[in-house]
């Protein structure tokens, strides 16, 4: 989300190009082997194919662009670096720990995505809206996916160690109220 403010709530040229267009900019800036004024005249050529002369770009258009583009590039970069960071860090820990900080990361980006919108003292488009309500859903739906296979492990090994501990007790001939006490002693099993 840009927190640059469009003049009169007009869309920029870039954001009027027709996709095919805008994915080759895009993909060009990301590119960055080409200077700008390279990239402003291949583009202005596909739009004159196009047969879109009205819709050409100017210099300080494009350079806005792809000044806004490098700077929601440069946030998701440092994104992906801190998460690297921790995902390393949590490496050794249970997956769940991973998924609940990128969860966590994404209900920040939806939080702020959210306040800026509401402060721009512009009106909210309904598709803006849809797409913050599905980010919620999906974010719970994943935080329940988690805490559902979270517990799941959990049985699993509660089981595993049950089922050792039976075996275990077999072997040294204890009995069943030797073998009830350790089991709950360690796992809280009766």
């Amino acid at each position: 989300m840009s927190t640059e403010k469009r003049t009169r709530g007009r869309r920029s040229k870039v954001d009027l190009l027709p996709s095919e267009i805008k994915e080759q900019l895009n993909a060009m800036l990301r590119d960055g082997r080409l200077e700008q004024t390279e990239v402003l005249e291949i583009v202005n050529q596909k739009i004159d194919k196009a047969g879109l002369k009205e819709a050409k770009l100017s210099r300080s258009g494009l350079n806005r662009y792809a000044a806004r583009m490098e700077q929601i590039g440069s946030r998701i970069r440092e994104m992906r670096e801190v998460s690297e960071v921790w995902v390393s860090k949590l490496g050794n820990e249970p997956t769940s720990d991973v998924g609940k900080l990128l969860q966590e990361a994404v209900r920040t980006l939806a939080s702020e995505t959210s306040f800026a919108l509401m402060e721009s003292g512009e009106p909210v488009e309904p598709k803006a809206l849809n797409q913050l309500a599905m980010v919620a859903q999906r974010i719970e739906a994943a935080a329940m996916t988690s805490h559902k296979r979270e517990k799941e492990i959990r049985q699993a090994f509660a089981q595993e160690a049950n089922d050792a501990i039976d075996n275990a007790a077999k072997a040294q001939g204890l009995t069943a109220d030797s073998v009830a006490l350790i089991k709950q002693q360690i796992l809280g099993l009766a």
